[in-house]
Parts: C-alpha cells; structure tokens; sequence
C-alpha cells in the first residue's frame, strides 16, 4: 500500500476528527442496553448514510442492527460497531469507542473503494454484553460473504489480540414451597438453601477446574421475610472456559452442582439461557500482523505480555467462520479496567478520544493492506 493512499485515508478520518468524538461522547452521555440502543444505532446510520453507504437501519430481525454497504470490489471486508452499555454503570466497556472507530474506519475507505478494488460493509452489532447480538447476525447471514471482519474494543492498555474465551450465560431458579419458619418449618420446601447448596458444590468444584475456566454467579432473589420459609430463589451464572468444547464439559459440571441443590432439599430446579453462548475467539494472524504495524506506525505501542484471560465476545462465533481480528485500544488509564466505574470515566478523555481516530485509522488501513495483499487492487 502506497503511502500517499494512506495518507489520504488518515486525512479523511482526521477532518472527520469534530463529528466521530461527537458521535463517541453522544453515544457515552446516552447509555442503552442491549437491545435498546435506539438512539445509538441511529445515529450510527445516520453518521453512515451521511459518509455516502447504503444503510438499512433495523435487520437481520433485530431493530437496532445496522448494515451499511460502500463499492462493489471483490474483496469484501467487513467493520463491527457495538454501541450498548452496562447495566447501573454505563459504558464501562466503551462501546462508544467501538462504534466511533468503526464509522471512522468507513468514513476513511468510502472515497477509496473503487481504487483498491473493495467493498466495505459496517455492521452494526447490538447487545455484545451477554444478549448476543453477532451471533444472531451471524445466523440470519449478516456475515455471509465477506472475506474478512474486524472491529477494535479499548481496554487499560494496548493488545493485539485479545484472548477471548467461550462462555455461557444462564439464569437458575428454584422453586419451593412456603411455610411459617417459627411454627411450621417442616412443611416448607427451602428454595434458598437450594441455592445455598449449589453455591457450596460450585466452591468446591473449582479446585477441580482448569486455571483458565471460570465460574461466576449473583443471587438475585432468595426470600422476602426470615419468618417465611422462601419458595423460590434465583440467580444469574457465567461459566467461561477456553474453548466451545472445553465449556460444554464445565457446564455440565456446574449443571449437576445446580441439580444437587435441586435433589438436597427437594425443590425444583429451572435452567434458562441468557442468549448464546459465545465461542472463543480465533484471530487471524496474517491480518493482525498488518493491524499490529498500523497501529504501531500510529505510536501504539505493545507491551510485552500477555493481556489477562477471563473476557469474551460474541466476536468469537464470528472468528469460526470469517477471518477476524479484535484488537484493544489502551486507554493508558490503570488501575481502571473495563466493567469498572472508573473505566466508564475513561471512555471520554484525551487518550479515549486519540484511540477512536487510531483505531479508525489502523483498521482502514488494514483493509487496503488486505486488497493490495489479495491482487485485486486497481
């Protein structure tokens, strides 16, 4: 790739610089949950449509996805946006990050698309905090066709890849019977002390579990008055492993700890998903290394070890079947990590709004190193 290509590609996010931190900041001040983001999604097709894409705005059966199409080369690549928040502390995760790079990245290949012999597709994605929203996409065919995705997500410091497990998200519930607790205890069927139980049998479970998996969990309902024996009881699991297979044999694990509970105190147990499971993530190596020497020509800079494993995305299921990279943009904001207060703050300062246009910038060029690398560049 010719550096005066470049160069003009990075011109055309850097004019853009005013409109895609606005777009950042917006999204951040108006936190939406998953599936909820309607004013974030619209403003993405908007800040789309306005860049010269074809935008549908409300696809793949879902109100806030967003597909938005530029050119007609033969190399087609794909750019993830994600723009919901978290519940109570909002972009604590700084999706409006996400979904800003992502338009930058589209604003600086449209006048170009016809020169390197691509065609550019943004996919809005909702709901990436449990509810799924790629593999849903992925599904209904969202992905169907390109030859490459990629999407950059901040994170407390600089990473190439991001170690991405696959994991399972389910609500438990248990159901009892009710009884006065003082005169009439033997007639009740606890539902709390089931929950009880499964906590304990998962406790322990873990010194039997691989240093990479992960066993999460909240109580969100376990009685209303002490004098009455609870009849139901409930909570919301995350069981992480490194891969599909590998959690598919722990959640059979933590499914009998929750069936122990069930079988201790005779309560009836129900199992629910809480959206797909996401696969692990597998990126791309020959496009990373691009990403990487973008990025680092940018003044990103690398550290040496290894980012923490623990995270996941509904990127992952991408990753099985379209060539992907997701990497993280450091904030340089330590000891604030993401799904923390503190990281929420993060999202809007100098060096968040430095990664929305270095993220822009890498992933544009990365999708003209990967037409001049295909041959198909005019």
């Amino acid at each position: 790739m010719t550096g005066s290509r470049k160069d003009a590609i990075a011109k055309r996010i850097d004019a853009a610089e005013q409109d895609l931190l606005g777009l950042s900041h917006r999204i951040h001040a108006h936190p939406e949950l998953g599936y909820q983001e309607t004013r974030a999604s619209t403003w993405v097709a908007e800040a789309l449509g306005n860049a010269g894409y074809t935008v549908t705005h409300g696809c793949y059966e879902l109100p806030t996805a967003v597909h938005a199409t530029i050119g007609s080369g033969p190399l087609h690549v794909g750019i993830c946006a994600e723009y919901d928040a978290l519940p109570d502390i909002g972009h604590a995760c700084g999706h409006n990050i996400i979904a800003a790079a992502a338009v930058g990245a589209a604003i600086g290949l449209a006048e170009h698309v016809d020169a390197l012999g691509l065609t550019v597709t943004v996919l809005g994605t909702p709901a990436e905090e449990g509810g799924g929203g790629k593999v849903w996409m992925l599904d209904r065919g969202a992905f169907d066709g390109l030859d490459a995705a990629m999407m950059v997500h901040p994170a407390a410091t600089e990473a190439a890849a991001m170690p991405g497990m696959a994991v399972s998200q389910f609500d438990v519930t248990y159901r009892g019977r009710s009884a006065h607790a003082g005169s009439h205890p033997h007639l009740g069927i606890n539902a709390a002390d089931a929950m009880t139980v499964a906590q304990v049998a998962i406790g322990l479970l873990r010194q039997q579990t691989a240093a990479s998996d992960r066993i999460q969990g909240i109580v969100t309902e376990a009685g209303t008055a002490a004098n009455i024996i609870p009849d139901t009881s409930g909570g919301n699991w995350i069981v992480r492993s490194d891969s599909a297979q590998n959690l598919a044999a722990l959640k059979a694990r933590v499914q009998r700890c929750f069936e122990a509970g069930a079988h201790a105190t005779g309560s009836t147990l129900t199992m629910t998903p809480r959206g797909p499971d996401y696969a692990d993530l597998r990126p791309d190596l020959a496009m990373l290394e691009s990403y990487r020497a973008n990025a680092e020509s940018l003044g990103r800079r690398f550290p040496a070890e290894a980012p923490a494993v623990g995270a996941a995305t509904d990127m992952g299921n991408v990753s099985h079947r379209v060539p992907v990279i997701h990497p993280m943009l450091g904030l340089d904001c330590l000891p604030a990590v993401n799904h923390q207060p503190e990281f929420t703050a993060a999202c809007v300062t100098p060096a968040a709004d430095r990664a929305v246009l270095d993220g822009a910038t890498a992933m544009a060029w990365t999708a003209a190193d990967l037409a001049v690398l295909s041959g198909r560049t005019a």
